[in-house]
């Protein structure tokens, strides 16, 4: 039966960030279960810490659903720090589900990135949950690409002959950034500026012509990495120390990295779908998106 219970919507606050993270837990572990994936969030504290991060930053805007006597049962949030916005994620409260507060949390960030001047939004929706799928469909998204999210142990490879994998500097910015626009045809350097200054930037770099020619945020769920070639993101791969949260989401259909990845241990947790609305560019290179990109 559909809940018709009223709700209105209104901006978040760091205050929500215990009810919004408890929700966020509750929901994603309701849906793996109900599909037999595995876990988003081991325990509840992770997703609330994740609230918290989130309510904290002024780069990223945060909606809630709140029902009968002001109580939150629902919340989304856009990353709005570069030209291309971000969703997620978006969770409502079990109890609550097919009561439409989704499709407004979702109609609301769609709104706020037009207000403000965003090219386009795009998300990264998990493909075993086909209500969602739905309703983005619905909501204008287009799937872009197939991904596999794969963990495993860091393959600890050295760096081919030739090149150099190494720390991110602030003078490799426009570079970095120059790299990103010609794979995608726009940068991520808000996102890129915060992860070097997080110390959890890499790069890849020619010894004979000094050239980057591949950079990764963070080799993770939440990390975007980009490269001239393969070449490029199998050293950043390969010389990562792990894959950070859930792990790092492989394009499937560029077959030569995905079955490295296979060959060298990571193993396929789940898969998911890159969706977008507004500006897209078919990649002209290597690329890993983020779960938010």
């Amino acid at each position: 039966m559909e809940n018709t219970n009223p709700v209105t919507l209104r901006p978040g606050r760091p205050q929500d960030a215990a009810d919004c993270g408890r929700i966020c837990y509750d929901a994603f572990r309701a849906i793996a279960e109900q599909h037999n994936f595995p876990l988003d969030f081991t325990i509840p504290e992770e997703a609330i810490g994740l609230a918290e991060f989130m309510l904290s930053r002024p780069d990223v805007y945060a909606v809630v659903a709140e029902g009968e006597g002001g109580r939150i049962v629902g919340s989304n949030f856009l990353w709005k720090g570069d030209a291309i916005a971000g969703v997620g994620p978006i969770t409502v409260d079990p109890s609550g589900q097919n009561g439409s507060v989704g499709r407004r949390l979702m109609e609301d960030v769609i709104e706020h990135a037009r207000a403000h001047g965003h090219a386009g939004v795009r998300l990264v929706q998990a493909a075993y949950h086909g209500r969602s799928l739905s309703l983005y469909a619905k909501l204008g998204f287009a799937v872009r690409e197939h991904l596999a999210c794969m963990q495993g142990p860091a393959p600890g490879l050295d760096a081919p002959k030739g090149v150099v994998v190494r720390a991110v500097r602030e003078g490799d910015l426009d570079a970095c950034n120059e790299l990103c626009r010609r794979v995608h045809g726009h940068d991520r350097a808000g996102e890129l500026a915060g992860a070097v200054a997080q110390g959890s930037a890499m790069l890849v770099e020619r010894e004979d012509t000094g050239r980057i020619t591949g950079y990764a945020t963070v080799l993770g769920f939440f990390g975007h990495t980009v490269g001239d070639s393969n070449d490029d993101l199998k050293a950043l791969i390969g010389a990562a120390p792990g894959f950070a949260g859930p792990g790092i989401l492989v394009p499937v259909r560029n077959a030569d990295l995905f079955r490295w990845c296979l060959e060298r241990g990571l193993r396929v947790t789940q898969t998911m779908n890159l969706m977008t609305t507004g500006l897209y560019n078919a990649p002209a290179g290597a690329f890993l998106p983020s779960i938010l990109f």
